[in-house]
């Protein structure tokens, strides 16, 4: 009989945790619990990717109209109803979180609604008043957006806010300029909404491919988004506080609230638009400003130094290969080590965990040649260096294009794709491939493939294109345009 009352505790019911915790039981056998304190499916699920793909889906309607009257339709501009996408909405993620349990029940999962923290290496302590332990733990908490730590920052909105708005704001000040930034810039923009996006940076989508950053950057513009670089906030406060007051030229005060705020709806916004003075001299009022400006891993108040684990920079737990920490017992994964922070990543390391603590298969978690997308309008995909990044590294070849779409051309739109593969002049091998297309993400999964098996310049070139499509460019690219 065990001395302990599981033989893994998995805290956090996210994608990662999940997938470990099923797996653990139903193929190795272990007797698992997970705790989970907010809704099952985390970040991903409810207050990420799932909602925001279903918010682009809606987006991408906006001017639909103008091509479809271009090819002989009698289609005539609509508007965008929130209060009807938002129940559909709601109803989605109450399916998928009724998913996620339900695979942990079957798998023999014993699940626990509640806030779980370390006692020690093998003790969890949760918000019940109940104490359990566990041969292993496994930290899954994901992490959270965060506010800048400047004056009145309480005043703006974080990405998990967006999902429960009651009504769409008519204008919206989006600051930040990573993909997250820029993905709600557009789908708030597609949804009818009025937006400005200021980002202090020189170009947005810092550490992507320059030139496909670059044509994101002019297609967002050419949409609607009004996009400030080199820009950022000056003073912020309620536009009902301006009324009447000069101008004091500096800082606000102290803020009314900690800088910093993490929680989101644990406290009352003021209602009513905001009054926003940029760094550019613009001085306006938005219905809702957005920070979009980092998130930290979940790891406040879980007992995790006192247990022994070693935190590192913003509060990551720090780990090897293995996901091991620097408590024996006690493994992690996801967000909350800060690596790669992507939901297939953390599922990915769930199943190396198993494979290495549960089946005796030392297996570390790959983390190179990862594809990706960014589900901005045109949606970016990338996968392998940056062309920045790889001639940093050895010298290169730059096989690029750039065109109008038959399906936009023929309608007369100005939209642009860009279709780029970086190859080493040495092994010939692509080193990284970056695609700004729509249904980029689409493209870039299968050309990852083939990357990742080490494909060379001629394995593109003697492969059949697909015509007529988008993606045929990509091995039809016979010579260089760049080299160095």
């Amino acid at each position: 009989m065990s001395d302990y009352d599981y033989d893994l505790f998995v805290i956090g019911g996210g994608s990662g945790g999940v997938r470990a915790a099923r797996v653990a039981a139903s193929e190795a056998g272990a007797r698992v619990a997970l705790a989970e304190e907010d809704r099952y499916g985390g970040t991903c699920v409810i207050r990420g990717c799932v909602p925001k793909k279903l918010m682009v889906f809606a987006s991408g309607y906006h001017d639909i109209h103008e091509e479809a009257q271009a090819y002989g339709w009698d289609m005539q501009p609509g508007t965008f109803d929130w209060s009807r996408f938002k129940p559909k909405l709601d109803a989605e993620l109450d399916r998928l979180e009724g998913i996620y349990r339900k695979l942990l029940k079957n798998a023999g999962v014993t699940t626990y609604d509640a806030r779980a923290k370390l006692k020690d290496g093998h003790t969890v302590e949760l918000s019940t008043g109940e104490t359990v332990t566990a041969r292993h733990i496994l930290l899954a908490m994901g992490g959270r957006p965060v506010r800048p730590e400047v004056p009145h920052a309480e005043l703006g909105h974080v990405s998990d806010d967006l999902f429960h708005l009651e009504t769409l704001p008519k204008t919206a000040l989006i600051v930040g300029g990573g993909y997250i930034a820029c993905e709600f810039a557009c789908i708030l923009h597609g949804l009818g909404v009025e937006v400005t996006q200021y980002y202090r940076g020189a170009q947005i989508l810092r550490g992507f491919d320059d030139e496909a950053r670059g044509l994101v950057a002019e297609m967002m513009k050419d949409r609607g988004i009004d996009l400030h670089t080199g820009t950022d906030i000056v003073q912020m406060k309620p536009a009902d506080e301006r009324e009447g007051e000069p101008e004091t030229g500096g800082g606000m005060g102290p803020s009314q609230q900690d800088a910093g705020e993490e929680a989101t709806g644990t406290y009352d916004r003021p209602k009513g638009p905001v009054w926003v003075q940029g760094s550019n001299g613009q001085e306006r009022e938005f219905d809702l400003v957005l920070y979009a400006t980092g998130r930290k891993p979940n790891t406040d108040d879980m007992g995790l130094e006192e247990a022994g684990v070693t935190l590192g920079r913003m509060g990551a737990v720090k780990v090897d290969e293995y996901g091991a920490t620097s408590c024996e017992s006690v493994h992690a994964i996801g967000d909350v080590t800060n690596r790669v922070n992507l939901t297939p990543v953390a599922i990915r390391e769930g199943m190396a965990f198993v494979e290495t603590v549960f089946k005796d298969n030392p297996t570390p978690a790959d983390h190179e040649l990862i594809p990706s997308a960014i589900f901005t309008q045109p949606e970016m995909g990338t996968v392998g260096l940056s062309e920045e990044a790889a001639r940093d590294q050895e010298e290169i070849e730059v096989y690029a294009t750039s065109f109008r779409p038959m399906q936009t051309a023929f309608a007369d739109r100005p939209h642009r794709v860009m279709m780029k593969l970086v190859v080493s002049k040495a092994t010939r091998k692509v080193l990284g491939c970056h695609i700004v297309a729509p249904e980029a993400g689409e493209m870039i999964q299968l050309a990852g493939i083939a990357i990742k098996m080490g494909a060379t310049k001629e394995d593109f070139d003697r492969t059949c294109a697909v015509h007529p499509t988008m993606a045929e460019e990509i091995v039809t690219m016979r010579h260089p345009v760049r080299t160095g």
